[in-house]
């Protein structure tokens, strides 16, 4: 995407008008009668290429090394169909006959739209998007990898605080993506293009002792200006407090004029107890891998700091987040996580009401083990409230809507979180599954493409992508994702689920009855939900059996429950007993 990011440098103040529609180069918008068209990063970077050639046919080719360049490993064509059709529909085009972006057939695309200069338009007349501002993950100068979960941290709860000191007009890109551009080598031009950010903040931690020295640097994405710079040295604990003085001296460069209550968000809760932020750091480094080994690390330095320091409210959501990765990624049992974690939760909440991450902790277990929908919904939407840039609140609150029906719903909210956190395996792999449950398969496909394209090992993406492949007949690619699911995951019981389904459908009844023998064996070592054992019998057609897995499910607080609308279940919808199953398990 270099090129096209080099043309808009170039071009910073050009505004564009085509019919009632305003594009702002230099800005990066879109707009319509003074209100923002949303389009994604790749839309509006091919809109942009479109417009500016006026008219000049672009070749799918050319298409394809000005956005991403060469030696690509996912499904540009399906890429570029599917930002055309986006596209199309932010303009209210009509691709049979076209006002703006013509389709040649096996050439390429043009832009046929009457274009005029747009005048300058004063600020106050135009609702203006939000200020966007990247984080990077501070350089851990300390001579010591040890120190990176140090480094890590401190990144990670800059990008915390700042996210929460005004939501409303300045957003924050979420850590996954930020994390992407760990000792990267490309520009801050590029960087900024890529996260479709205004302001990129970086810095770099040197750690002896207790004595730490933090240096952070602004610089505006448009020019490449550093418009601030600062070094703080100070000893532990002191450190843990500078957020105030950092966000405050941003908001000064960036033109917010931070009200009292914005400025108390930068400092609220900060821990006074620097072993207890240690212990909490270490365990927020290992919880981001998301796998059952470091989960299991994670716990134990989460009770750590909570011993040290039971006040520190963030180190209680952190436990009870990774106590859920045994249950989601490692097949524990619901019970033996279920009572620490609403534990853990409900302290952290007293602790700080007003904590977003808190309340997004909250709606997952409500959903995941209470299978109370509404409370779900309710806890992702006041955390929201409280902090619209924190991402995962979106996916959660998108995840209640999904898995009820709610599909457009769910899309929207996902959408907020795709701005958030645009390089997120994991945000994108939820969308790929909300557009599968939408019944929107080819665009859950072509999702799949472009997040497995980035990271093949992601075994939740897999697993996602073997149901679409599934229900489109694509009973190979399901087989293979499921095994990669397997591989990756260190032997997640879904991945078996899924594939003994898929032989079931696809007519091979004995190696689908070799899979629950499989997941059988496996019982007499370890817990295997059985939900997923139930699918397969349905898969099957033997309905019975697979109610008595899903009642044994029901008593076991099967995490998987909530999943009762996939289409898998169909054949056993109109079935009295399976009603009641759903009902009992949240359904109405």
């Amino acid at each position: 995407m270099a090129q096209v990011c080099g043309a808009r440098r170039n071009m910073a103040a050009e505004k564009l008008q085509f019919g009632t529609f305003v594009l702002d180069v230099g800005r990066y918008e879109l707009t319509r009668a003074g209100k923002a068209v949303r389009l994604e990063r790749i839309p509006m970077d091919l809109l942009i290429l479109l417009v500016r050639e006026k008219g000049r046919l672009v070749s799918r080719e050319e298409i394809i090394d000005r956005l991403w360049g060469k030696n690509l490993y996912f499904d540009t064509d399906n890429s570029i169909n599917t930002a055309i059709r986006k596209i199309r529909n932010a303009l209210s085009d009509d691709a049979g006959k076209p006002q703006y972006v013509e389709t040649v057939q096996g050439k390429g695309y043009r832009f046929k739209g009457q274009m005029t200069v747009a005048p300058v338009v004063e600020p106050a007349a135009v609702e203006r998007s939000r200020i966007m501002l990247a984080i990077l993950p501070f350089e851990n100068l300390s001579g010591d990898p040890g120190q990176e979960y140090f480094s890590d941290g401190l990144s990670e709860e800059t990008i915390m605080r700042l996210g929460q000191m005004s939501p409303h007009r300045m957003g924050v890109i979420a850590r996954t993506s930020s994390m992407a551009y760990k000792q990267t080598h490309k520009s801050i031009m590029q960087i900024g293009q890529e996260l479709g950010v205004d302001y990129v903040l970086e810095g770099s931690v040197r750690r002896d002792g207790d004595r730490v020295r933090v240096t952070a640097q602004l610089i505006r994405v448009q020019d490449q200006i550093h418009l601030w710079a600062e070094n703080y040295d100070r000893r532990l604990p002191g450190i843990l407090d500078i957020h105030g003085e950092i966000g405050a001296a941003i908001a000064d460069q960036v033109k917010l004029k931070l009200i009292a209550e914005e400025r108390r968000q930068l400092t609220r809760n900060v821990a006074r107890n620097a072993e207890a932020h240690d212990q909490y750091l270490r365990g927020r480094y290992h919880y981001a891998r998301f796998n059952l080994f470091d989960a299991q690390k994670a716990v134990a330095y989460f009770q750590k700091a909570i011993e040290l320091d039971p006040s520190f409210g963030p180190a209680h959501c952190g436990l009870a987040d990774a106590l859920m990765v045994f249950t989601l990624s490692g097949d524990a049992a619901t019970k033996e996580v279920s009572a620490t974690a609403k534990s853990a939760i409900a302290q952290a909440l007293r602790l700080d009401p007003e904590s977003a991450e808190a309340h997004t902790s909250d709606s997952f277990l409500k959903f995941w083990l209470d299978w109370d929908f509404k409370g779900a919904e309710l806890g992702a939407r006041r955390a929201i409230q409280l902090n619209e840039n924190y991402s995962t609140a979106h996916v959660y609150l998108a995840h209640v809507l999904s898995n009820t029906g709610r599909y457009d719903e769910a899309l929207a909210s996902m959408q907020q979180a795709m701005v958030l956190d645009p390089l997120s395996l994991f945000v994108g792999a939820m969308r790929g599954q909300f557009l599968y449950h939408a019944g929107r398969d080819l665009e859950s496909v072509e999702q799949f493409n472009t997040t497995l394209g980035m990271e093949p090992r992601f075994w939740i993406g897999q697993i996602c992508a073997a149901k679409v492949y599934e229900k489109l007949g694509m009973y190979s690619e399901a087989l293979a994702a499921c095994d990669l699911a397997g591989q990756f995951s260190g032997g997640n019981s879904e991945a078996l689920s899924i594939a003994g389904y898929v032989h079931a459908v696809a007519g091979d009844r004995a190696k689908a009855e070799g899979y629950i023998q499989q997941m059988r064996e496996r019982k007499k070592e370890r817990y295997v939900p059985p939900y997923n054992v139930a699918l397969v019998f349905a898969g099957l057609g033997e309905h019975e059996t697979a109610l008595q897995w899903l009642r044994q499910a029901l008593e076991e607080r099967d995490v998987h429950m909530p999943f009762l609308l996939d289409h898998k279940w169909d054949g056993m919808r109109g079935d009295e007993r399976f009603q009641d199953i759903a009902a009992r398990a949240g359904f109405s």
